[in-house]
This record gives C-alpha cells, sequence and structure tokens, in this order.
C-alpha cells in the first residue's frame, strides 16, 4: 500500500511548511520561528512509521487481509491528499473480513523498530532530566499505543500527537482526523508544523522554553514542521528517505540569510542508525 506521503514541498513554489492542533481547531502555516531557550531541557520530536519502526504501520496491518492483500477496487479509491480517509476504509473492510483487534494488534508489535534505535531510547531515558520526547505522526493513537507499550518505550515520552483511533462494538478500528486546518501544502488531517508551533507556545506559556529543539524523521510530511525551527535547532533526516532530499535541497537553493518563511535555519543531520543520534546528543550533553 502507498505511504501517506503528500507532494515534496521543495517542489512547490513559495511554501510555508505543514500543520498540526487539537481537533477541530483551524489552523494556518503563518508560524513565528523557534527561539532558542534560555537553558532548561531539550526536546526531541520523533515520527512513527520509518523514523521509530522501520516500515509504515498501515503497510503492516494490510498483512492481515485476505491474502495480505487489499482488492484493487479499495486501492483504486485513493483520493490525493485524503490518506486518512483511505485508512477509514481499509479498516472497514479488515472489519468485514472477520480480521480480529488481536490479529491486529499482534501485527503492530511485530514491526521491526529502526536500526539503532534501541541505543537511541536507552540514551534519553538515561538522560531524562535533559530531554523531553513527543511523537508527532500520520499513523494513529492505536498503532502508535500498541507498538510502544509492547517495546516498552511508551513512559519515554510525553505527548503523542496523532489521528485518534478506537474500536467500536463491531470491532471496527475507527479513524479520526487529528484537526482542521488551513495549510494547503499538508493532508487535510494533519500539519505537523501547527502541531509543533502550537506545543511549543504552550510550553513556553507554562514558563517552560526548550533550549533546543531535534526533529528526527524521514517523510516529505515531516518537511514543514522543521522549517519552523530555529539556528539552534536540528533536523536529523534519514538518509535515501524523503525528508533528506528535500530539506537539503531546500537549503541549497535558498538564500543566505534563509527568508523568515519557508526557510532551513535548522542544521540537518542525516542518520542511518539511532546510534549516529546518540552520538551527537552525546556532545550536546557534555557542552552543556
Amino acid at each position: 500500500m502507498s505511504h501517506r506521503r503528500p507532494p515534496p514541498p521543495s517542489e512547490t513554489p513559495g511554501i510555508g511548511g505543514e500543520r498540526g492542533l487539537a481537533p477541530g481547531v483551524v489552523s494556518h502555516c503563518g508560524s513565528k520561528m523557534v527561539t532558542p531557550g534560555d537553558g532548561g531541557r531539550f526536546l526531541v520530536v520523533f515520527d512513527f512509521d520509518e523514523t521509530l519502526v522501520n516500515e509504515s504501520s498501515d503497510d503492516a496491518v494490510v498483512r492481515t487481509a485476505p491474502g495480505q492483500v487489499l482488492p484493487d477496487w479499495l486501492k483504486a479509491s485513493y483520493r490525493e491528499g485524503q490518506y486518512n480517509e483511505q485508512m477509514q476504509r481499509v479498516m472497514a473492510y479488515l472489519a468485514q473480513q472477520g480480521v480480529a483487534e488481536s490479529a491486529i494488534r499482534t501485527e503492530i508489535q511485530r514491526i521491526p523498530e529502526t536500526p539503532g534505535l534501541s541505543a537511541l531510547l536507552d540514551f534519553l531515558r538515561a538522560h531524562a532530566e535533559d530531554f523531553e520526547c513527543v511523537v508527532m505522526s500520520d499513523a494513529n493513537s492505536y498503532f502508535i499505543e500498541t507498538w510502544l507499550q509492547h517495546a516498552g518505550a511508551r513512559p519515554l515520552f510525553s505527548e503523542i500527537f496523532t489521528n485518534p483511533a478506537h474500536f467500536d462494538p463491531s470491532g471496527r478500528l475507527v479513524l479520526m482526523p487529528h484537526h482542521d486546518h488551513s495549510c494547503p501544502y499538508c493532508p487535510d488531517n494533519m500539519c505537523k508544523r501547527r502541531i509543533l508551533s502550537d506545543f511549543l507556545e504552550r510550553r513556553g506559556q507554562a514558563g517552560g522554553r526548550y533550549q533546543r529543539v531535534f526533529y528526527v524523521g524521514d517523510g516529505a510530511n515531516d518537511v514543514c514542521p522543521c522549517l519552523v525551527l530555529g539556528d539552534a535547532d536540528v533536523a536529523f533526516t534519514r538518509r535515501g528517505f524523503p525528508m533528506h532530499r528535500i530539506l537539503t535541497h531546500k537549503q541549497q537553493q535558498q538564500q543566505e540569510p534563509p527568508q523568515a518563511e519557508g526557510g532551513v535555519r535548522a542544521s540537518i543531520q542525516p542518520w542511518s542508525s539511532g546510534q549516529e543520534i546518540v552520538e551527537y546528543l552525546q556532545k550536546i550533553v557534555q557542552e552543556r
């Protein structure tokens, strides 16, 4: 099944970013840039699919279908930018085929972690006083909670921003969009840039500004939130994946210094293994 990646922002002139808020809140991409904090903890933001886990969880759940494939009519029903809507149809189909929650849970738990993730999570646990971790993902709450709990990693994350999901009495996993927004460059159900901007604003109002922000991702929908990061922040981009290609291209093409809207201010650090991120963060902690 195809991934939920939106068209590369670098191919769209004048892109400003992505989206994210609480359900029902309308957002836009006119976000303020992140400014360095005056001390305090660091924030580490993780995507889920192909960042924490080594494949798309939506692809994994298809293996519970009869023959481990979806019928052609269901594949053909996908509308551009409507991936959450498509997965609602997929989950309805699986329920109609008698796929039980236990089968879905088992398949999600089997998804392998990305290389070196255990080392990275162990490091963050050992330095919990320095780092706060959150998840921002266009997957869904059931998949993410199920995998993190099975991996013993759930307590590490203070918040999970994703599409709500629950099983109804018929046994269907019901998916809902995370929120509404007006960003024209992101999927209709989620703008990670708005999520990150609003989260940082909320933390700041509570007196909890972060010293620096580190964003770990892989896909095109991880580009938008990185455009709100400041000069002191870091975008960890997975090698060989759209996020790295798009941000690198955007950084090479932009003026110096980058424009306030749509420019890449954060440094770009590619990764193939979580161990590479550990080594970078170790230096940050040592230099505090």
